[in-house]
């Protein structure tokens, strides 16, 4: 899911910094399981060797992160390499404005900012040891014990580690006390999803003109109430009823216990069969390819499990209720998007609680999607083909699938040939765009 951030090399959406004797085989596996279960990418440290000095492979893994967790232990700041870690890591919040989480383990706040309390002698005994192997160093020098100092480098590890250690105790974190574990993670994977998708571009970057569209189905769903909520899409073929219920779908569904898009159900299921797709639907929900709709245990998983189904070019209720039963028995907070051309099947057999109407678009934005396929760079009609552009726009009939193919047709074709398509589609329609309209015209003859 690794996308945009202020440093142009970003590869992992979350870096896990952590002690390991204090949480590896407890919280902070169980935390980077369920990260990796909704797809976040994350950078855990199993692999590498741990060495006096921090690995370049580790400094490089930070930098390229879009956040930090931090998990303060109480034994966090005897490490050293876990004091290099942090330190990096705020380092890399200022340089590149990197999201930093810490997570304080049965730790105090106050106790990480100030070096107090356990969490104060854990970075004590790591000063203490740092004493000890100076006194060596010095007896061997000078065959005598003189006044204990501090060469200028180790003064400053340890005032870096100081600063990193007051820095990060004054971020608003995530205290761990008075909390159930699978509680607590489930509220800090919740809290890295919202931050990573304000981070990320649109999800809905090459969907043109529909802006406003997605906002007003995503506010029919009504996600994060506790009923079950089932929206149809209705339009005529090729309005982009698959890429806009795909734009929400993909914004939203890591925040469900499942999640399926079941695309072009109608051709899907002339092709491979509904026992194929209702197979693939259940692995992905209830990670049970063979479970069986017609078992009460079935049925009863379902009821416990809030997911986000889409089912897409629905022609019959047949359908549904042979891939998943009866919508209303899901879990609480379930949410369906059903998409058809068919009003009826919306309104009388899928029980759709709302239907949305997807009209075609204006020209102005009719002419932006088209652009932005024929010309590419910045989606900004050429002046010298302005008048062609205006053109296929208007026989497009502002339908966005006629749009695409028409602007892709012509990516990179010269102005001649431009002219010669023109020519071309006034006596014998292109065939993809033939077929795109000729669904529509039927419906409406």
């Amino acid at each position: 899911m690794a996308s945009s951030s202020n440093n142009p090399d970003v590869k992992y959406d979350v870096f896990l910094s952590f002690r390991g004797k204090d949480t590896r085989n407890n919280f902070t596996s169980r935390l980077d399981a369920a990260l990796r279960r909704k797809m976040i990418q994350t950078f855990i440290d199993d692999g590498l060797e741990r060495r006096e000095e921090i690995s370049p492979s580790l400094l490089e893994a930070i930098e390229r992160s879009m956040i930090s967790v931090v998990v303060l232990s109480e034994n966090y700041a005897s490490s050293r390499w876990c004091l290099e870690e942090l330190a990096k890591i705020l380092d890399c919040k200022k340089r590149f404005g990197q999201m930093v989480i810490p997570i304080f383990y049965h730790v105090d706040p106050s106790h990480v900012r100030n070096q107090t309390g356990a969490f104060g002698k854990a970075f004590d005994a790591l000063k203490k040891r740092f004493e000890g192997r100076l006194d060596v160093l010095q007896r061997f020098i000078f065959g005598r014990s003189p006044p204990l100092f501090y060469p200028k480098q180790e003064n400053d590890l340890l005032q870096r580690w100081e600063t990193a250690l007051m820095e990060v105790g004054k971020i608003s974190g995530i205290t761990t006390d008075s909390k159930r574990e699978s509680e607590l993670i489930e509220e800090i994977v919740t809290d890295i999803l919202k931050r990573l998708t304000k981070m990320s571009p649109s999800a809905h970057s090459d969907l043109i003109g529909v802006e406003s569209t997605i906002k007003e189905i995503e506010s029919l769903l009504e996600i994060g109430s506790n009923d079950v909520c089932i929206v149809g899409i209705w339009g005529i073929g090729g309005i982009g009823k698959t890429s806009i219920s795909r734009g929400i779908f993909n914004k939203h569904w890591r925040y469900f216990e499942g999640s399926y898009f079941a695309e072009n159900v109608r051709e899907e299921s002339e092709r491979r069969g509904l026992t194929f797709l209702r197979e693939e639907l259940f692995c992905k929900i209830l990670e049970d390819r063979y479970a069986n709709i017609g078992l009460t245990l079935t049925k009863e998983r379902l009821a416990h499990k809030k997911v986000f189904i889409v089912f897409d070019d629905v022609t019959s209720l047949d359908q549904i209720k042979n891939l998943i039963g009866d919508l209303k028995c899901l879990g609480l907070g379930s949410r369906i998007i059903i998409t058809s051309r068919d009003k009826q099947v919306l309104n009388n057999f899928c029980g759709a609680d709302k239907i949305y109407e997807l009209e075609r678009l204006h020209h102005l934005k009719a002419l932006q999607l088209f652009s932005r396929h024929a010309f590419k760079h910045n989606g900004d009609t050429i002046k010298e083909y302005m008048e062609l552009s205006e053109w296929m726009v208007t026989y497009a009939k502002g339908v966005p699938l006629a749009l695409k193919v028409l602007g892709s047709f012509l990516l990179g074709k010269t102005k001649r040939e431009w002219v010669s398509a023109v020519d071309k589609l006034k006596r014998c329609p292109h065939k993809d765009i033939q077929s795109v309209l000729k669904i529509n015209f039927e419906e409406i003859s």
